[in-house]
C-alpha cells in the first residue's frame, strides 16, 4: 500500500477539503486527487463522496480512517527504529554494576533529552567488537589488548582508568587500613566466583595476581553478589577486588570497607568501542562527555596491564 496515499487520505479526512489537504502537505491539488483515486482502486471502495462543500468520508472511509491513522504510525516508528539521531542510541554497558553504567546514567542526567537503550552483552572484546561490526549495538566498553585485531570499520578509544579497592568485612586484618599496596594482598584469600575464564578480563587478572603474587580464588559455585557480600560480611579472611566506580548495596549490619589500592594503585584500562561511519548524533555527545571526564593529569603511580603498555607506547 502506498503510505503517501495513505497519508493524503488522513489529510483529506481531517481538513474536510483536498484544497486544504493540498495545502497541508505541499502538493497539488490534482495530486491530492489522483493519489486518493489511486487508493480507491487499490481497496476497490469509494473513500470520499464529493460535494459542493469539499470531500466526506463514505462509510468504507470512516471504518478505513482509524487504520489508515495507525500505519501512519507504524511507519513512523519504524522510521524512527533505524534512522540515526531519531532511534535510540544503543550501548553495550557490560555490567550495570560497573562504571561504566554509572557514567552512562551521569551523562543521561546532563542530556536527559537523548534515546538510550542500555544493554548488557555477556561475551569478551571479540564478541562485542562482533556486535558493533555487525550493527547490533551501537557502542561498547572493553579492555582492547594491543594484540587485539580490529576490523577496519572499529575505532577504539581508551576512556576509563579504573582503580580497584579491597572490599573486606569488619574482622578481616586489613579492615581498619586506610589503604592498602598490591603487595600486602600477597597472602589473604582474594574470592571473586564466576571470575571470566576468558579474553581480556582474565589475561588483566592473571598478569595482575602474577605481577604482585596475589592469589585470586575463582573456584566454586557462583550464587549471586548478593550472597559474596554476606560471606564476606562474616568472614576473618575473606576479601575480594570491586572496582573504584562500581555499585554495590548492603545491609548496615555488614560494615563493609572499601579500601583503596594505591602504590602503585592497579587500574583497568577500558576503552570506547564504535564503528567509525556510525553518524549518531548521540554518539558524538557521548565521546565528548567521556572525554570531558578523563582527568587532565592522570596519577603516574599505577599499574597497567603489559598489553595496554604496549599499545600506548604503538600509538
Amino acid at each position: 500500500m502506498d503510505l503517501d496515499a495513505v497519508r493524503t487520505f488522513v489529510a483529506a479526512a481531517e481538513a474536510g477539503q483536498f484544497q486544504q489537504a493540498a495545502a497541508a502537505l505541499s502538493i497539488t491539488q490534482q495530486a491530492v486527487s489522483k493519489r486518493i483515486a489511486a487508493l480507491e482502486r487499490d481497496l476497490d471502495v469509494r473513500l470520499f463522496t464529493r460535494t459542493a462543500r469539499g470531500a466526506g468520508l463514505t462509510i468504507d472511509g470512516q471504518a478505513f480512517l482509524p487504520h489508515a491513522r495507525e500505519l501512519l504510525r507504524v511507519a513512523e516508528r519504524a522510521d524512527a527504529s533505524v534512522r540515526p539521531g531519531r532511534r535510540a542510541l544503543r550501548v553495550d554497558v557490560v555490567n550495570r554494576r560497573i562504571v561504566t553504567a554509572g557514567l552512562l546514567q551521569d551523562f543521561y542526567r546532563i542530556h536527559p533529552g537523548t534515546e538510550l537503550d542500555v544493554v548488557t552483552l555477556d561475551t569478551d572484546v571479540d564478541g562485542a567488537i562482533a556486535a558493533v561490526e555487525a550493527g547490533t549495538i551501537d557502542v561498547t566498553f572493553h579492555g582492547v589488548p594491543a594484540q587485539q585485531r580490529l576490523p577496519g570499520a572499529i575505532r577504539a578509544v581508551r576512556v576509563i582508568d579504573e582503580p580497584h579497592q579491597l572490599l573486606v568485612g569488619p574482622g578481616h586484618p586489613l579492615a581498619c587500613a586506610r589503604a592498602v599496596t598490591p603487595w600486602q594482598l600477597a597472602g589473604h584469600r582474594i574470592r571473586m566466583p564466576g571470575l571470566d575464564a576468558r579474553g581480556e578480563v582474565a589475561a588483566y587478572y592473571d598478569e595482575l595476581a602474577t605481577a604482585f603474587g596475589v592469589t585470586i580464588d575463582v573456584i566454586g559455585p557462583v550464587f549471586g553478589n548478593e550472597a559474596l557480600l554476606a560471606e564476606i560480611a562474616g568472614s576473618s579472611d575473606l576479601a575480594t577486588l570491586v572496582g573504584e566506580g562500581s555499585r554495590y548495596l548492603w545491609p548496615d549490619s555488614y560494615d563493609l570497607r572499601r579500601i583503596p589500592i594505591r602504590d602503585p594503585a592497579p587500574v583497568y584500562p577500558m576503552s570506547l568501542i564504535w564503528r567509525g561511519d556510525n553518524p549518531h548524533p548521540a554518539l558524538i555527545e557521548l565521546r565528548r562527555y567521556l572525554d570531558s571526564r578523563r582527568p587532565d593529569s592522570p596519577d603516574t603511580n599505577i599499574w597497567i596491564p603489559k598489553w595496554e603498555q604496549r599499545a600506548a607506547s604503538r600509538s
